[in-house]
Formats: C-alpha cells, structure tokens, sequence
C-alpha cells in the first residue's frame, strides 16, 4: 500500500492557492511536455474562469517520492464558506498560503478556526516574497499571533513555515535564497502532515462530503474512507444525518489520479474516492457495514445570513430568452441545487411562483442566479435581506469583520462611508502608501457598499468581509440617496428622448434598447422615483431654427453586473434575469399600480 497524505489548501481569496496547484502538478509531471495547459487549471467552469476567483473545490491528487498525495484546492471567499468547511473533513492537514505584503486576511481567520477546531495540523505557505514592501518575517509573527489567537493546541502552533513565489514556480526555507522549484513545500508536506490514521480492521465507515455528478452514471459520492475498506459490487448501509438507515449498493469505485479518477476495486482506509451507484444519499450521510452499521459525526454548517426572493419572470418580455420559465422548473432547480450546496436553504410561500432563498452572502446567491440564468431559466429576484433572528427576547442582526485596503489620500471617505452605515472602526494601519482599515459593520451596511467605495476611490479600494456574529439591531442604516428614473411607455428608447432628459439623471439604458412600462431605466438626480418617456421621437415639422438640430450628445449607459444590481434595487424593484438580459423593473409596472400599493 503506498503511503497517502491528503492536504486541504485554504487561504484568503487572491492569496495563490489554484496558482500553488498548477505548479505542483506540473512538477509532479502530470501532463506531457507537450502539453499546454494553461494556468489555473482547477479553475474549469466558465464563471470561475470569468471571474478569477475558486468557486467550487476541487479534488487532484499527484505522486511524490512513492507518497500519493491528494490536494484539496477550496475557495477564498466568505460567501462559499461552506464547501470549505465540509471538504476540511476530508483532509489530515491543511497549507496555509499567507500573502507576505498582505498577511492574515478576515478569511484567512475564518479557514483556519475550522481547521484548528477540526484538529488538522497547519503548515505555513508565505506566497509572493517578491512583491515590493513585502515584510515576510513580519507576516510568520503574525500568522502565529492569530493562532494562538484562535486558540491552537502547542503542536499546532509548532508548524513549519516555507516562503516563496508560487507564480515563479519556486519555494525555499528561506524567502531570501531563492530555489528553481517547489520541491522545498512538498517536502515540507510529506514530512510534517500525518498519514491518515488508519483503521483497516473494523466495518467500513466513510463521511460523505462532496457531490458530483455525470449524465452516464448520475451522482457519485466522493469522502474519504475512515476505517476498513469498500470493493466493487459491496452491499452497504447508509446512515442518513437523521438516524435512519437505508441500504444501497455500490457499483463502482474510483480513486483521484492527476486531474481525474482511476476505476479499482478496493479502497483502503485514508484514501479519498468517489463511489458510483448509491441511492438517495445527501452530503453528511455516512456509508457502512450492511451489517452493523455505525454513523460518523456529521458536518455542522454556519447558518445562512441573508435572504432574497426568487419568482417567475412576469414581464411583458418574459418567455423571449430562456428555455425554462415556469415556477415548476425554478422549484425543481433550487431543491436540486440543495444537494450540493449545503450552505443554501430554500422556503416555500405562500405564493406558488414565489420562493425565499436563505444564502451566506451576495455573491453566494448571485452564483447561483448566474448559473441558473446561464442554464435558460428567467427569474426575477427582490431585494436582499439580512436575516434577524431574536435571541433572549432581543432582535438581532448578523454583524460582519470589515477590512478595506485603499490609497491612502481617500481613507478618510471610506471610514465616513463605513461609520454611517453603523460600522464601528477597529484599526488602522498603513502599509506604504496604502492603508488597511478594520472595522465591525452590521451585514445590512455591507449590502450596496461596495459600489460607493469603488465610486469614491476610483476603483482602487479592495474590500474584504466575514460573517462575526449576531448582535443587537444597530437601528436605520440610510438607503439609496437617489430615486428611480421610471418608464411611461414599452417601445424602443430614442437617442432623442434619452438626450433631451439626461440632465435628470443617469440612464442605465443603450439608444435603440427595448424597454417597457414599468421598467427602471435610469437614475433620478433627486430622492423621489420619476415617471419619464424615452420612446418619443422628434417633430418632423418645416419650422426650423437656429441650434436646434444640434448633434445628441449621450453620456454612455451605466451597464450593472450582477451583484451591483441586487445591490442597487430598493424593497419595491426587481432584478429581471433572463439568458441575454438584466433589466431593474419596479414591482408593480404601472403607476395607478404603484400608487395603490405603495410601501410605507
């Protein structure tokens, strides 16, 4: 049996992880020479690739002086803490890759409390030495502050540290004397991360915690193997998170091989693999002896923060993009999505076509709308909401650990910015000419937040939040300053219309874009929503005068994405997403409507 080390890799987003992957892969020669791969290979879905940040985490094991050693890449951002926390299970070490410019980050935190309270022993990546003021030694200091801080047992605390350029392809025990690979970090890795502890005899026991799934065989189950071992064709119970037990069969095993997986017969105990052929298992479940089965501790997951409503596309363009527009295929995808995505909770309304959404974050649940909007459904998505729950009689909100790193010269905007939306500042500190400021926000403050800074700092602002606690409501946080530029008529918008009315405000809508009645267009320069008409076309009349045949001269139009759009929206709009489009549109389209059933 050849030794097996299996190693999760967590960081700060942005801090190298999938970067780390790539090169030790190539210097384990998983591919050809001739083989061009590309960089960030594990990053493979459309929107990981677009947006440059892990999504999902990935399994790639490679072989290493006779050692196997299976890698676990997991994202950096808060919002998908859950895929970190149920894959840790998996791993009896983590690498903890630190930017030596830019040093424990909030999610940095978050990860290794999971780790440390999960008893994985820590080893310590200082990536990019080579970025200018960075301060490596500094950066150890703290990582061991934060710790100790977080409460790590003597021999967690006692961890090996290598510096290095994951991006030059090279790591050293010190980050002066630079190496030509990365052999320094494996090393490390073999001699410092335990085997896994292994217990061959026994009735097999194996913690499910991870999903994929193929369109010939359905969904495979993938964890690693705690005691005794699993064959090919085995009969064996699952242990569901309730208690009860069912018993399934499993056809196929396979182990992680490079990028991809290995049919075999047996697996032994510590060896990540993924099983074909079990019915009706969910993430959590335990797979045992036919026999006497026993059930492993399932995964504990943090509670979800925020909410949002998802419904039916009712637009008068519904129905012109997508493939799936009913409620009956929204329903059936969010409970599929449930399966997988074990931060993500889904309620039932009243409502037929209308569905609450419990996610950790924004960007979490936007994920999930970008996905599905790419997959041809339509939906429309209100405002997000935090959610309060009463603790002791009290309401309360969750409150989240706020960094913001930005030129110096702007600092004083932002702390403005953060202190009326309740943030309280922690600290201050300057790293040359930029500062990182600290600061304790409720998650309502953060929604909407990240346009203004970028707004105020001219894009160069770097934002970073996790999720603290809950704590008492911190009373009204102001919302959008300015109203909605609303339109009167549904046609296509003119260049002549849109010139003439653009000093009231800014238009999020292209000359020649059809638009309908209803539908929110722009932005008012005042606090109250304007009903405007942007489909009238000039008078073709034979009286002329001077400098009235002037050139339109339009101001671009502000094009959202999709998170600054459920960022934008008030309680009465809508997010209308279909496969091409994003539209903002007011609840009730017409304005006796709106009248009639105004919010208070």
């Amino acid at each position: 049996m050849t030794a097996i080390r299996n190693i999760a890799i967590i960081a700060h987003v942005d801090h190298g992880k999938t970067t780390l992957v790539d090169k030790i892969m190539y210097h384990c020669q998983l591919f050809r020479d001739n083989e061009n791969t590309g960089d960030l290979i594990l990053d493979n879905n459309d929107l990981e690739r677009e947006r440059g940040i892990t999504i999902t985490s990935k399994n790639v094991s490679v072989t290493y002086k006779d050692t196997k050693i299976n890698i676990i890449d997991t994202p950096g951002h808060a919002d998908f803490g859950g895929e970190v926390e149920r894959v840790l299970n998996m791993a009896d070490g983590v690498l903890l890759l630190v930017d030596a410019f830019e040093g424990p980050m909030p999610q940095t935190r978050f990860v290794l409390q999971k780790a440390i309270d999960l008893g994985l022993k820590p080893c310590v990546v200082v990536n990019k030495v080579d970025k200018e003021n960075c301060t490596p030694d500094e950066v150890h200091e703290k990582v061991f502050d934060l710790m100790f801080e977080l409460g790590a047992e003597e021999w967690q605390l006692d961890f090996p540290t290598v510096y290095g350029s994951a991006k030059n392809n090279w790591m050293s025990d010190d980050w002066k004397n630079q190496t030509e690979n990365v052999e320094p970090l494996l090393d490390m890795v073999i001699e410092h991360i335990p085997a896994p502890k292994v217990d061959l005899e026994g009735s097999p026991q194996m913690l499910i915690t991870s999903l994929d799934f193929s369109s010939f065989t359905g969904r495979i189950a993938i964890g690693r193997l705690q005691r005794g071992t699993l064959k090919e064709n085995q009969q064996v119970s699952l242990v569901k998170r309730d208690g009860s037990i069912k018993k399934t069969k499993i056809k196929e095993l396979h182990t992680f091989e490079g990028l991809g997986r290995r049919k075999i017969e047996e697996v032994q105990a510590g060896d990540i693999c993924a099983i074909v052929g079990l019915e009706g298992f969910e993430i959590g479940d335990t797979v045992a002896d036919i026999e006497n089965p026993e059930g492993l501790k399932t995964i504990a997951i943090d509670e979800p923060t925020m909410s949002m409503l998802f419904t039916i596309n009712d637009s008068p363009f519904f129905g012109k993009d997508g493939k799936f527009v009913t409620s009956r295929h929204i329903k059936d995808r969010l409970f599929k999505e449930l399966e997988k995505n074990l931060a993500l909770r889904v309620e039932e309304t009243d409502s037929a076509d209308k569905f609450m959404v419990f996610g950790r974050g924004v960007l979490h649940l936007s994920v999930l709308i970008e996905t599905m909007r790419r997959e041809g459904y339509e939906l429309q998505i209100g405002q997000p909401q935090v959610i309060i729950k009463e603790i002791d009689g009290t309401k309360c909100e969750p409150v989240e650990e706020l960094t913001i790193d930005l030129p110096e010269n702007v600092s004083g905007k932002a702390v403005e910015m953060v202190t009326l939306r309740k943030g309280e500042m922690l600290s201050m500190e300057g790293k040359g000419d930029r500062m990182v400021i600290q600061f304790i926000i409720p998650s309502r403050g953060i929604i909407g937040l990240r346009n203004q800074l970028l707004t105020a700092t001219a894009g160069e602002a770097i934002m970073a939040h996790r999720f603290k606690e809950y704590q008492p409501l911190k009373g009204g946080i102001p919302e959008r300053q300015n109203g909605s530029l609303v339109s009167m008529e549904k046609g296509k918008s003119i260049p002549y219309s849109i010139d003439k009315l653009q000093d009231r405000g800014k238009f999020f809508v292209d000359p020649g874009e059809d638009i309908y009645e209803g539908q929110v267009i722009g932005e008012n320069s005042r606090q109250d929503d304007m009903v405007v008409n942007i489909t009238k076309t000039k008078k073709l009349s034979n009286v002329r005068s001077s400098g009235a045949d002037d050139k339109a001269k339009i101001v671009p139009a502000i094009k959202f994405s999709l998170e600054e759009a459920l960022e934008y929206i008030q309680k009465d709009e809508y997010v209308e997403v279909t496969p091409n489009h994003l539209r903002l549109r007011k609840i009730y389209l017409t304005e006796n409507d709106r009248k009639r059933n105004k919010i208070i």
